[in-house]
């Protein structure tokens, strides 16, 4: 019998998706040279959902692929019922592979009389059944905490940075421009990585009015390109903003660099009518044609199928991980 140099510990690998990611999980596939495994999802009439295998898992390493963008309910019952139908169903292991976790923003009580979500997530994860979880560019790194799993929390940031480095070239001594303190650390990053200065916008509240907000910039964008980045854009107030105050600021070009298209409510329309030269960000969530249309040929969708694909093949062969960011 043919033995590979790096023995299987947990059979081949198996990979599902549930209906949020098919795209994402076909270039996953075709990444690693398999093919998606057949699964029903159906949904009754009383809105309750059913999962079916069309084969047998028992004793392989299974990776159910699955964002937990909107329909974010659906979604992650979808997530969970089919780690349960594996395990129900003897796989040896079984990895949750979420591109964007929801409820990521609910990791603490920051007042009084509220829950911790991000936590009952991860409980709920781990009760459904699942031996591992891989994800990418939490909103605060403490959730890696709330699991007990072990789990691989990748970043998407040397795509991006890949790109915007081929990109350079075209633009005007460019400066990296976070929309809030909070991503400060990680845009030092960006900047560090296209090797440019930085500049802050800083939000700061008025007396007592929640509404009334200063916005300033700390660093010098006149006459510079910016490149705009955080984690995820959700209403995409914030960006609004920023955007508006780098032109007030004598901006010239800017790029909007992040990871998570979450695009809440009316959020599309929002940012399709800035005066931003590129959109760029990745397939974590899917955008759908009619959602990508209004921003035309300024939106760059970059994919993490190549990095997920990896990171599955070598958790699959028992690698290092760390060893893919020379870590």
């Amino acid at each position: 019998m043919h033995h590979s140099r790096h023995e299987k510990m947990y059979g081949d690998i198996k990979l599902y998706t549930g209906t949020a990611s098919p795209e994402l999980t076909a270039k996953v596939a075709e990444y690693l040279g398999v093919s998606v495994c057949g699964r029903d999802v159906v949904s009754f009439p009383n809105d309750n959902l059913f999962v079916k295998l069309h084969s047998s898992v028992r004793g392989q390493d299974c990776y159910v692929i699955q964002t937990t963008s909107a329909p974010v309910h659906r979604n992650l019952m979808e997530l969970l019922i089919m780690i349960q139908t594996l395990r129900l169903d003897s796989a040896a292991r079984i990895t949750a592979v979420i591109p964007y976790l929801c409820y990521a923003r609910s990791d603490k009580k920051d007042q009084p009389r509220v829950p911790i979500t991000a936590r009952l997530v991860a409980d709920m994860i781990e009760v459904a059944g699942a031996d591992r979880y891989i994800t990418l560019d939490l909103h605060a790194g403490q959730i890696q905490g709330f699991f007990t799993i072990p789990g691989d929390v990748l970043t998407a940031f040397h795509i991006l940075l890949d790109y915007l480095n081929s990109i350079k070239h075209r633009m005007h001594s460019p400066v990296v421009v976070t929309a809030d303190l909070g991503f400060a650390k990680k845009g030092r990053n960006f900047a560090a990585g296209i090797n440019a200065p930085m500049a802050f916008i800083e939000k700061r509240r008025v007396a007592n009015d929640a509404k009334a907000e200063a916005l300033t910039i700390i660093g010098d964008v006149r006459d510079r390109d910016c490149v705009l980045v955080d984690d995820e854009i959700d209403t995409g107030g914030t960006m609004v903003q920023a955007v508006n105050l780098l032109k007030d600021f004598g901006a010239r070009n800017i790029f909007m660099v992040f990871v998570h298209p979450v695009f809440s409510a009316n959020a599309v329309q929002r940012l399709a009518a800035l005066p931003v030269t590129e959109y760029i960000t990745t397939d974590s969530i899917a955008l759908s044609p009619e959602r990508r249309a209004p921003f035309g040929d300024r939106l760059k969708i970059l994919s993490v199928s190549p990095l997920l694909g990896e990171v599955i093949l070598r958790a699959n062969q028992g690698r290092s991980v760390g060893e893919m960011f020379n870590e």
